[in-house]
C-alpha cells in the first residue's frame, strides 16, 4: 500500500524539536544528510548522542566501538564503565526541579492512583538494592519479574540493576510452563512476584503461578512478594519474602553505592518467543538498550524533559523496558496503567491522557481497530490537547484505523510516530522522525543511526518492489547476542548474507520515500510467482463494513503452489448459515477487486478471535500450524489459547 502524506510539519515546527536542535549542534539543516552521516560514521554519531543525553560515566570509554569480533559482536565504548540505574535516577538528584518531578504515576483499574517523585523512587530503589543484598544477591545472578504494571516493578528493575545483577521481565499473564522456562533457561536465583492484579474487572492471581512454575525451577532461592491484592495465598517460609520486609531498612540503604559496571556488561535478559519451541533469551547491555530507547523517544518521537509517556504494554514485553528507560533518561514521567485499556468503557486509555496530561501516547493498531468501532462516543468530553505524539508499534496498520486515529482523534494535528523494531533491536529500525511529512501506515525515515536496506532474494538493494529488511551496520542497543546460545543468534541474523543482519521483515520503499511493512518475510505468500504480504490482504478484508479484524496465511496448493486462507472476525450475526455463505462469497470478490482475481482467497473461516500476544500481535505461525494440524511451536507469547481451536475445526473440515 502506498498512500500521500497527510501531516506536514511547518519550520517552526520543526526546530523546536530535539532532533533539530541536535541537528544544529554539528551544523545540519537537512535531515537526509544528517541521517546519512549518522550510518556511515557511527563512532561519531554514537559519541554525540551520549554526550548530548548526558549518560553518567564512572569511567570515560576509551573507544566508541570496536568491531574486532566481527559487525556481528561489537564492542560499544570500549573502557567505560557506569551502571544505568545511576544515571537514570542519581543523576538528576542535584536538579531540584527534577528531584521533585514525578518519576512514576499510576493507576490501578480500580482507580487507584499514586506517585512518586525522582527522589522518592531512587530512595525506594535504593531499600530494595539493601534489601536483595542481604537476600544474598551479588553482581552477575539472575533476577526475574513477574509482575504487573506497578512501581514496584520498575523499582525491582533498577535496584537489580544498581547491585551488577541482570533482571528478567516477564509476561505478567503467563502461566507456570512458560514462567519456569524462562527462570530454567536465565538460571534464576531469584524470583521478585506479586499476589495478583485486577483485569477487566476480575482478579489474576501470580502468586499460585510462581509457586508451580518453581517446581521445576529449583535453582530459585527466594521469592520476594508484593501484596498488590492483599489477598490470602500460598507462603512457604524461609524462601518467600515480604516486599515490605525487604524495603524496610532505609538508613541501612542511605549510603549505598551503584555496582560500576563496563559498558558491555548485561543488564537484562528480554525473552522472545521462537517457531521451534524454545525462547531466545535477548541479552542487553548497561549501554546498550537503555541508551538506544531513550534516544529513539527523547530525539526521533521529542520526547521532552517533564513530558509524560504512557504507552500500553506490559513489561515482560519490550515496550515496558523502553517505557521506564524512555522516561528516566529524558528526565520524564512515565504513566503505568494496571488494567485493560477498554475497560470499563471505550473512554479508559482517552481518559487517561486526559487527566494525566500525556504527552506521548503508545498504542497498538489492534486496540484502535476495536476503539473505532465505538466512534467518538469512546472519547467525547476528554481534553487531549496536551498530546503530541501518539506512538504505534507491534503489528503493521490498516487504513481505515490509522485515519480513524489521526482524523477523529487526534484532529489531523497530532503526528502517529508509527515505529518498527524489536526486542533484538532494544527500539525501531524504522519511524516518523517529525521533521518529515508523514503518510498513513508507513515510516518516513529509519531511525538516526540504523543502516537500513531492502534486499531482493539475490542481495541487491531493491526499491518499489517487496524486499528483506536488513540492517548494515551494527547501532547501539544490537543485541548482545543470545544467552547462552551464541551459535543460535548467529543463525538467526547473520547467516544468510555476509556481515548483514536479516531482520525478518517484508518491506517496500515507495518512489517518494516511504518505507511500508507488509509482513514478516516468513508469513509472505507466494501465489503463482506473486508475492502477497498478508498485512495487504488482511487491509482489504478489514476494509469491508462487516469485517472487525482479519489474518492471512499461506497454504499448499497443487496448483498455485501456496494460495491464500483467511480467518475472520466479523460484525455482524453469521449464525445463519446463508448469511454466513453470502459474506464469504462477498468477500472473495472483494479481495478479488481489490488485489486481483489470481490473489483471492481460496477460503475465509470466521472466528470469534484470532490468536495474539498481549500486546496485540496476531500470532500468524499459530494460525497456521493449527489450521494445517502442525506442531505450533512456542506458544508461551499467546494471550487467548482458547482462539486456537475454532482454527483446528477448520483444518479439519478441510482435510475431510
Amino acid at each position: 500500500m502506498q498512500t500521500k502524506a497527510v501531516w506536514h510539519p511547518e519550520q517552526a515546527y520543526i526546530e523546536k524539536t530535539r532532533l533539530f536542535r541536535f541537528m544544529q549542534k554539528f551544523g545540519y539543516d537537512d535531515y537526509d544528510a544528517f541521517y546519512k552521516k549518522s550510518i556511515t560514521d557511527i563512532d561519531w554519531f554514537w559519541n554525540a548522542v551520549v554526550q548530548d543525553m548526558g549518560i553518567a560515566w564512572f569511567r570515560g570509554y576509551d573507544r566508541v566501538v570496536d568491531l574486532s569480533a566481527g559487525i556481528g559482536w561489537p564492542s560499544w565504548f570500549k573502557g567505560g564503565q557506569l551502571n544505568i540505574a545511576y544515571t537514570a535516577l542519581e543523576k538528576w538528584l542535584g536538579d531540584e526541579v527534577i528531584a521533585r518531578r514525578d518519576a512514576i504515576r499510576w493507576v490501578g483499574e480500580n482507580g487507584e492512583v499514586s506517585c512518586c517523585t525522582y527522589e522518592e523512587l531512587a530512595g525506594q530503589v535504593n531499600r530494595a538494592a539493601n534489601g536483595l543484598r542481604k537476600l544474598g544477591i551479588a553482581k552477575g545472578d539472575r533476577v526475574v519479574i513477574y509482575m504487573p504494571m506497578l512501581p514496584e516493578t520498575v523499582i525491582s528493575m533498577l535496584a537489580v540493576a544498581k547491585l551488577g545483577a541482570i533482571f528478567t521481565p516477564v509476561y505478567s499473564g503467563y502461566a507456570a510452563p512458560a514462567l519456569a522456562g524462562r527462570m530454567k533457561a536465565s538460571d534464576a536465583k531469584m524470583v521478585i512476584t506479586a499476589d495478583g492484579f485486577y483485569r477487566r474487572g476480575s482478579v489474576i492471581r501470580m502468586k499460585e503461578e510462581a509457586d508451580k512454575a518453581l517446581q521445576s525451577a529449583a535453582a530459585v532461592e527466594k521469592v520476594v512478594v508484593v501484596r498488590r491484592l492483599g489477598v490470602d495465598i500460598p507462603w512457604q517460609n524461609g524462601r518467600d519474602v515480604e516486599w515490605t520486609a525487604l524495603t524496610v531498612d532505609a538508613n541501612a540503604a542511605a549510603n549505598l553505592q551503584a555496582e560500576a559496571m563496563d559498558s558491555g556488561d548485561p543488564l537484562m535478559l528480554l525473552y522472545t518467543s521462537g517457531t521451534t519451541g524454545a525462547p531466545k533469551g535477548i541479552v542487553h547491555t548497561h549501554s546498550g538498550f537503555p541508551i538506544k530507547a531513550a534516544f529513539d523517544a527523547g530525539y526521533a518521537m521529542d520526547f521532552r524533559p517533564g513530558d509524560v509517556m504512557l504507552w500500553v504494554t506490559d513489561m515482560g514485553w519490550m515496550m515496558g523496558p523502553f517505557l521506564v528507560f524512555a522516561a528516566l533518561l529524558n528526565a520524564g514521567t512515565m504513566l503505568l496503567y494496571e488494567g485493560s485499556p477498554d475497560y470499563p468503557g471505550p473512554d479508559r486509555i482517552w481518559r487517561l491522557a486526559h487527566q494525566h496530561q500525556v504527552t506521548h501516547l503508545g498504542i497498538s493498531p489492534t486496540l484502535i481497530r476495536v476503539l473505532m468501532q465505538h466512534g467518538e462516543s469512546g472519547f467525547q468530553g476528554c481534553d487531549l490537547s496536551a498530546l503530541r505524539v501518539i506512538g504505534s508499534t507491534g503489528e503493521p496498520w490498516n487504513l481505515e484505523p490509522w485515519l480513524w486515529l489521526f482524523q477523529q482523534v487526534g484532529k489531523e494535528q497530532v503526528p502517529i510516530f508509527n515505529y518498527s523494531g524489536g526486542t533484538e533491536i532494544s527500539g525501531g529500525i524504522l519511524g516518523n522522525v517529525l521533521l518529515k511529512p508523514i503518510a498513513p501506515v508507513g515510516f518516513n525515515t529509519p531511525i538516526p543511526g540504523m543502516y537500513a536496506d531492502v534486499l531482493d532474494h539475490e542481495g541487491k538493494p531493491i526499491r518499489g518492489d517487496v524486499g528483506e529488511l536488513v540492517l548494515k551496520a551494527p547501532w547501539v542497543g544490537m543485541a548482545s547476542g543470545f544467552w547462552q546460545e551464541p551459535e543460535r543468534y548467529e543463525a538467526a541474523y547473520w547467516s544468510r548474507w555476509q556481515d548483514i543482519w536479516v531482520h525478518g521483515d517484508w518491506v517496500t520503499v515507495s518512489d517518494d520515500g516511504f518505507w511500508y511493512i507488509t509482513g514478516r518475510s516468513d508469513d509472505t505468500l507466494n501465489i503463482a510467482g506473486k508475492r502477497l504480504g498478508p498485512a495487504e490482504m488482511e487491509t482489504v478484508l478489514v476494509g469491508h463494513p462487516s469485517v472487525i479484524e482479519a489474518a492471512t496465511i499461506g497454504v499448499p496448493d497443487a496448483i498455485k503452489g501456496e494460495a491464500a486462507v483467511c480467518f475472520v472476525v466479523p460484525s455482524i450475526d453469521i449464525s445463519a448459515s446463508s448469511v454466513a455463505e453470502g459474506l464469504v462469497a462477498q468477500l472473495v470478490e472483494w479481495a478479488a477487486q481489490q488485489l486481483g482475481k489470481a490473489l483471492k482467497p481460496k477460503a475465509i473461516h470466521f472466528v470469534d478471535a484470532l490468536p495474539k500476544t498481549r500486546n496485540g500481535k496476531v500470532m500468524r505461525r499459530v494460525i497456521r500450524a493449527a489450521y494445517l494440524g502442525e506442531a505450533p511451536g512456542d506458544l508461551s507469547a499467546l494471550d487467548n489459547p482458547a482462539a486456537i481451536q475454532a482454527i483446528r475445526q477448520a483444518g479439519i473440515h478441510r482435510s475431510n
